[in-house]
């Protein structure tokens, strides 16, 4: 029975999550709800606006859904919101049909066994706005499940043999086959922080709270006079936090812009220490404020550079990087959906791919394509002058496909998506399509552990960490919904040998916000290194930010 029930929890929280992924963009209701039927419309919702049924429906979403989309329906990770205007627009009957049907193509069953009444009170709370569930109030304590689990197989692993210092390779030879298992709906509970719980770095490194109550920080960075600059994507507001005093925390804080379109990417233009603008990635968008060193507040408004695909459903965040002499800029998109094919969904257009502009938002092209979702890390290596990337790959092909990587990105490079993977591993949901790209699909620096989620990361530029740190690339993975154990949830470190090029192998640095009973309580998003060579990390779990500094051995 209880095997059951997690199995079902499961299942509904996937189908849920794999719903709204794959959500493409409705124009003015003209563009059909994934191709439903007209004769969705006719459906009538037998509970439509009914408080009592709605109350039902939160009980479902709790126990089912909020582990992925988040009590508030905020979403989670790469999991996108709820209380969008894409779903509060879409017509009763046109979810309650996908929801029924399902698209096998994105990895999502049809839920046709779900009881009508069940689907249709799933409906009505959806379209009730979502009213929140206050966080651990749900009982869904996931410990049998974790202690009952076998161990991975190497070199596969899970957050119970995460653990600082710990050393990963994952090779094209270790990839198993698509569906060698069951792909898993395990979203991440979030609870608070246990009182005797505290992040864990390896010997002579020290773990300090930075600042605590943020809400949701995303990306961190530094600032070319000192200042750490962060993202409060769903505030839509950039923080600036000055200083380090003797006990870890930030000297002043202020709010640099507020009324921003969930913004994400931060970067300082032109390159060098004079900047005279501050460049953030909206979601829709690219801006830029004016700005000089040592500025907390806005000295002007936000000027539009260039439009960016919208992200009113699938990966929303944007990265953004210039090159080292300023001409060039990158903009990291992510996907729409988990794994639809490009070719018939004009929703994905500029979509997958790193872009290029000019510093002014003219002359965009695409400068590497295949990348599900690179949106949340690019990273210009300071001796090379490379461009990074840490991606997000696909769902839904199983615990250990496809893996997450980060890499260095090749101007006009083919990483797969969504036709390939990993070099010449055709996805089944596209089987016999595009055989002329399979040679051409790169493959990545580094493997990482499927469903990671890697998102922000930097090359370690300080002097604060022994020696052989330097030039390293730190990360952090925000860890996701698709597996069964899950994984990530931490800080790895990829050493680069002091040689500019990865050998293919990382390092747990930062573990230990995960539960015993595989319970959440953090969630590393962003990574900066600090003016003093210590290393800043954002968490949006705990709404926290961390230090780790260098103390000796």
């Amino acid at each position: 029975m209880n095997g059951n029930r997690f199995f079902l929890m499961g299942s509904f929280a996937l189908l849920i999550a794999l719903v709204f992924l794959s959500l493409p963009t409705l124009r003015a209701q003209s563009i059909r709800f994934h191709d439903a039927p007209e004769s969705a419309d006719q459906m009538k919702n037998p509970f439509s606006g009914q408080p009592r049924a709605a109350e039902i429906g939160v009980q479902i979403y709790a126990v089912n859904c909020s582990a992925c989309h988040g009590p508030q329906g905020q979403g989670s990770g790469n999991i996108p919101a709820l209380k969008s205007a894409t779903v509060q627009g879409t017509n009763e009957g046109q979810l309650f049909w996908f929801i029924t049907q399902g698209n096998l193509n994105n990895g999502m069953p049809s839920w046709a066994s779900l009881s009508e009444e069940r689907r249709w009170q799933i409906v009505t709370y959806l379209k009730a706005g979502m009213p929140g569930i206050p966080r651990n109030s749900v009982s869904t304590d996931l410990g049998a499940v974790v202690s009952n689990a076998p161990p991975p197989k190497a070199p596969f692993t899970d957050f119970r043999y995460e653990a600082p210092g710990a050393i990963h390779k994952i090779s094209i030879q270790d990839i198993p086959a698509p569906f060698a298992t069951s792909s898993a709906g395990n979203g991440p509970k979030l609870v608070d922080r246990p009182q005797d719980v505290w992040p864990k770095a390896p010997a002579g490194f020290k773990v300090d709270q930075y600042a605590s109550g943020l809400a949701h920080p995303r990306m961190i960075r530094t600032a070319p006079n000192g200042d750490y600059f962060v993202a409060e994507s769903d505030n839509g507001d950039i923080k600036v936090f000055r200083g380090i005093s003797g006990d870890s925390k930030p000297v002043q804080v202020e709010i640099f812009a507020a009324g921003l379109t969930r913004p994400y990417g931060i970067t300082f233009y032109p390159p060098g220490h004079n900047p005279q603008w501050v460049y953030i990635g909206n979601t829709n968008s690219v801006v830029r404020i004016p700005y000089q060193n040592g500025d907390l507040k806005a000295r002007g408004p936000a000027e539009h550079i260039a439009d960016l695909p919208s992200a009113a459903a699938g990966h929303w965040t944007r990265s953004i990087e210039f090159t080292p002499d300023g001409k060039k800029m990158f903009v990291a998109v992510g996907s729409l959906s988990n794994v639809n094919d490009s070719d018939t969904s004009p929703e994905e257009k500029n979509r997958a791919n790193i872009l290029e502009f000019n510093p002014d938002g003219t002359g965009m092209r695409v400068y590497a394509s295949g990348i599900r979702n690179p949106g949340a890390g690019l990273a210009i290596n300071p001796k090379t002058g490379e461009l990074w990337c840490s991606v997000n790959e696909r769902d839904g092909l199983g615990d250990n496909l496809v893996p997450d990587y980060i890499t260095h990105v090749q101007e006009g490079g083919f990483y797969g998506w969504p036709w390939w993977y990993m070099g010449e591993h055709q996805d089944p949901r596209h089987e016999g399509k595009h055989p002329e790209l399979g040679s051409k699909v790169i493959t990545p620096d580094v493997i990482l552990q499927p469903h990671n989620a890697s998102l922000q990361l930097t090359f370690y530029t300080g002097h604060q960490f022994p020696a052989e740190y330097s030039g390293d690339i730190f990360a952090s993975e925000h860890g996701s919904w698709n597996k069964s154990v899950r994984a990530g949830y931490e800080l790895i470190r990829v050493p680069l040998h002091q040689s500019a090029r990865a050998s293919g192998e990382y390092e747990d640095f930062l573990t230990g916000f995960v539960l015993d009973n595989g319970n959440v309580w953090g969630r590393p998003v962003g990574v900066a290194v600090a003016q003093d060579g210590s290393l800043l990390v954002t968490d949006d779990g705990s709404n926290s930010i961390w230090r780790i500094s260098y103390t000796g051995k």
